[in-house]
C-alpha cells in the first residue's frame, strides 16, 4: 500500500496484532476489506463524499477514501442513537442526504455543473460557505438543512473514518489497540517496547 510521508516508515501496526483479543483483531482487519456494496448511500452522494473525504484530508488513496465512504454508510445503516444533537438539527442521515442534495443544487446554481464536475478549487469554496455558514441549504423534501452543522457533522464523520484505519495508525505511530496487553511504562518520556519508533532518516514519501 502507499504510504504518505511518515516518521515511522519501518512502523507497521500489524505487528502487534497477536496481541490482540480475537474480537478486536476482527474490527481493525475488516477495515482493509474491499468496500463490497453499499446499501445506502447512492452513486452520486459516493462520488460527492469522495470529492468532499479528499478535500477535508488533504489525501486522494482510493483505499482510504474506499474507508471513509464504507464507514458513513455503515453509521447510516446503525440503529444506534446519536448519544446529543442541536436542537433543530435533523438526524443524521437526513442532515447527510438532504445536505448532498442541496449542495450538489448550490454548486448547479453557483457553477452551472453537479459538485462532482467542478474544479477543487470550486468545491473548497462551496465548502468554506458551508463552514461559514453563509448559504442557504433546502433539501429535495424542502426541509431547510444548517449549512454549518451539515459541514462539522460531515468532517468529523470523515475525520474519525481516516483516523480509524489501520494504515494511517502505522503512519502516524499509533500501535492500535493496547487491550489486553496494556500499557507497563505510563511516566513521562517513556514508551513501551512494541510502540513507534521515529526513523532515523526522518521522514520519506
Amino acid at each position: 500500500m502507499e504510504r504518505i510521508k511518515s516518521y515511522y516508515q519501518d512502523f507497521n501496526v500489524f505487528a502487534n496484532e497477536d496481541h490482540w483479543d480475537d474480537h478486536t483483531r476482527e474490527i481493525v482487519r475488516k477495515r482493509l476489506e474491499p468496500t463490497g456494496s453499499l446499501q445506502k448511500l447512492t452513486g452520486e452522494q459516493v462520488d460527492m463524499l469522495r470529492n468532499i473525504a479528499s478535500l477535508l484530508l488533504d489525501d486522494g488513496r482510493s483505499s482510504l477514501l474506499d474507508w471513509v465512504i464504507k464507514h458513513i454508510d455503515n453509521k447510516l445503516q446503525s440503529d444506534i442513537g446519536e448519544a446529543q444533537r442541536k436542537v433543530g438539527v435533523p438526524p443524521f442521515a437526513t442532515l447527510l442526504k438532504g445536505g448532498l442534495y442541496a449542495l450538489n443544487e448550490l454548486a448547479q446554481g453557483e457553477n452551472g455543473s453537479p459538485f462532482t464536475a467542478l474544479t477543487p478549487e470550486q468545491q473548497t469554496s462551496l465548502l468554506v460557505a458551508l463552514e461559514n455558514n453563509t448559504v442557504t441549504l433546502t433539501a429535495e423534501d424542502g426541509q431547510p438543512i444548517p449549512p454549518k452543522d451539515f459541514f462539522n457533522n460531515l468532517l468529523s464523520e470523515v475525520v474519525s473514518a481516516h483516523y480509524s484505519h489501520p494504515q494511517v495508525w502505522s503512519e502516524i505511530g499509533y500501535a492500535g489497540p493496547a487491550y489486553p496487553r496494556g500499557y507497563v511504562r505510563l511516566e513521562v518520556g517513556l514508551s513501551d517496547p512494541w510502540e513507534a519508533r521515529m526513523s532515523k532518516e526522518g521522514p520519506e514519501r
